[in-house]
């Protein structure tokens, strides 16, 4: 006996899909990158996921480009901005911004670690943040948050403008440049190799190198990084802006 085919389903007995919406999108463009990375991330494989087409997405998200800052800026959410916050240590304050224990630089820099970190745990976004220009409301708060340290701290309103930029600039890239490094082939031996040239370099030709060898390449990468963070902030706070 031939078996029945069966009838076809009409579209108005099938379950409904839930409607569109710029959260929910993000939140699954946030899934995807988590299980398949960035790279596929774009705006066809997330209408493939969302079971609608790309165009449906145009309406809430302009381009990958956009998404991508959204996906960012979803991320920020998570980064600690409590160093921000007035710790009671800056009572007596002498005009320095030095108040001990709870010196504003050594906050802002555990801040600006905290935001690195975050990119530091979703690699494939680290690079994208290079470009991706977030404007939510997690961006602002960390803005916001880096802006008033600086205020504490004395820091002229001028330089505190401009600093926060080069402030988070240092942070993402330092993320992106160890993110690729992670990701590369090879990369451990390159680095060894960077390290016996530079310890092997010949005085003669290369007078400074050699006189500083293997510190080139010393300390641990998060020492590093704290360090990097206290030498802009500190040039932040003592480099005028000058007129064109």
């Amino acid at each position: 006996m031939t078996p029945r085919t069966p009838a076809p389903r009409s579209r108005r007995e099938r379950p409904a899909k839930p409607a569109l919406t710029y959260e929910g999108i993000v939140a699954t463009a946030v899934r995807l990158m988590e299980s398949e990375g960035l790279q596929r991330v774009t705006m066809r494989r997330l209408a493939q996921e969302l079971d609608t087409g790309p165009a449906s997405l145009y309406v809430y998200v302009a381009s990958t480009a956009e998404l991508h800052a959204a996906i960012l800026e979803e991320l920020l959410g998570a980064v600690d901005l409590s160093p921000a916050a007035a710790d009671g240590e800056g009572e007596g304050d002498t005009g320095t911004g030095d108040t001990g224990t709870g010196d504003w630089r050594e906050r802002l820099a555990r801040l600006l670690g905290s935001y690195t970190h975050v990119l530091f745990a979703h690699p494939s976004l680290a690079h994208s943040a290079l470009i991706a220009r977030p404007s939510g409301p997690n961006y602002l708060a960390l803005v916001e948050a880096v802006l008033s340290l600086l205020h504490e701290g004395g820091v002229p309103d001028a330089q505190a403008a401009w600093g926060v930029d080069v402030l988070l600039q240092v942070a993402t890239a330092n993320a992106a440049e160890h993110s690729a490094r992670d990701r590369t082939a090879g990369a451990e031996a390159e680095h060894h190799a960077l390290v016996a040239a530079l310890r092997d370099a010949s005085p003669d030709t290369h007078p400074r190198i050699a006189a500083l060898g293997g510190d080139l390449t010393s300390g641990a990468p998060g020492q590093r990084l704290a360090w990097s963070f206290r030498m802009v902030i500190n040039g932040t706070m003592t480099t005028p802006r000058t007129a064109p």
